[in-house]
């Protein structure tokens, strides 16, 4: 039988052996140290000082003193004084006290190194990782909080012709991408089957600037400054409300007007027994008829819509020969007409009659 343990390497008491105390001791005595292990430090290569009893260092490399040759083992202050050493085994764990963390023997040429890192190559939870997926979760959500204030994800690529983004996926295949996709500007592209992709949004890495390379449907309104702020508003580059300005159904119509601005359509145009007229946006008024005079008497015309203030008139006589037309007493509502030969006497002939003026 062997006179110590393989592990711990403690005596055995032996068959027969006289005074078995001193054996069951040191015994004792190895896994006082040895268990629950605890150091002060590993960074000591000499002895302090003082030392409580039971204190326990780990001898960093060059040990002087009482711990030189004694690298890498677990210095144990002995209780009047000195030192006994046990020697780690591959895989012992050590609390290291002055820098809060666990360490582990993992034998030569690595000795004593910190139990857990701040890396790792894969890391799953819940679900297997891979060499491309090193990260991965399985949950029903995953949070990433604030610690007090803000909190950011950051995607970092190699190179502007890399890809940086968010892929969303059904059943593993891409659906909707996001970020920067083999370049510097901003997109957002979609697929229906995970081969082909539409972008539908990009923004210029340089200039903000973004486009719809597939177009825009907006069924809600568009506000803003980037619009007009109303039908006087003529800013360069706003996009025209159609309350604003005109589209092909606004422009013949009922003419109107508020504060100097059209509120109507831009031409409004009728007729009547007593001829056609056309009405413009701006206020002016175009009356316009053919009639035949009589020859006794002026005749009136009266006009096929009122004036709002009395109207020029015009006339030209339809005739080969030599005849003279006038008016007189012209009013909002109408004019007489008067048709003449070259004598002054009073003929019947027809006269193309015009009247501009405004209709308010």
């Amino acid at each position: 039988m062997s006179e110590n343990s393989p592990i711990l390497s403690m005596p055995y008491i032996q068959q027969a052996q006289a005074q078995k105390h001193v054996t069951h001791n040191e015994a004792l005595r190895i896994l006082d140290g040895a268990v629950q292990l605890a150091v002060g430090s590993r960074q000591l290569a000499n002895p302090p000082a003082t030392a409580e009893p039971g204190a326990r260092f780990i001898v960093a490399s060059g040990g002087t003193e009482a711990w030189a040759g004694h690298d890498g083992e677990v210095a144990v202050s002995e209780l009047g004084g000195g030192w006994h050493f046990l020697t780690p085994r591959t895989g012992w764990l050590a609390w290291i006290e002055d820098e809060t963390q666990l360490a582990v023997q993992r034998g030569a040429p690595d000795g004593w190194t910190a139990a857990a890192t701040d890396t790792a190559d894969t890391l799953g939870l819940n679900t297997t990782a891979d060499t491309i997926n090193r990260l991965a979760v399985s949950a029903p959500a995953t949070l990433l909080t604030h610690e007090g204030a803000g909190h950011q994800v950051k995607i970092n690529k190699a190179d502007s012709d890399q890809t940086a983004s968010l892929l969303y996926q059904t059943a593993f295949s891409g659906r909707a991408e996001m970020g920067l996709t083999g370049m510097d500007d901003f997109s957002i592209k979609v697929s229906a089957d995970g081969t082909t992709w539409a972008e539908a949004l990009r923004t210029d890495g340089a200039t903000g600037t973004v486009t719809l390379p597939q177009g825009a449907e907006v069924d809600g309104s568009i506000t803003g400054t980037a619009v007009t702020q109303g039908p006087a508003d003529t800013t360069p580059d706003r996009l025209i409300r159609a309350a604003d300005g005109y589209v092909r159904g606004d422009i013949l119509g009922q003419v109107s007007q508020s504060a100097g601005l059209p509120t109507g359509a831009l031409f409004e145009s009728g007729s009547s027994p007593d001829g056609t007229f056309i009405r413009f946006a701006d206020g002016t008024q175009i009356c316009a008829h053919r009639f035949q005079t009589s020859d006794t008497a002026p005749t009136p015309w009266t006009f096929p819509a009122a004036f709002a203030d009395t109207p020029r008139i015009t006339l030209s006589p339809a005739s080969a020969a030599a005849r003279l037309a006038s008016h007189q007493g012209a009013t909002l509502l109408g004019v007489d007409v008067n048709g003449w030969d070259i004598m002054g006497t009073r003929r019947t002939l027809y006269v193309d009659v015009l009247a501009i003026g405004r209709w308010l």
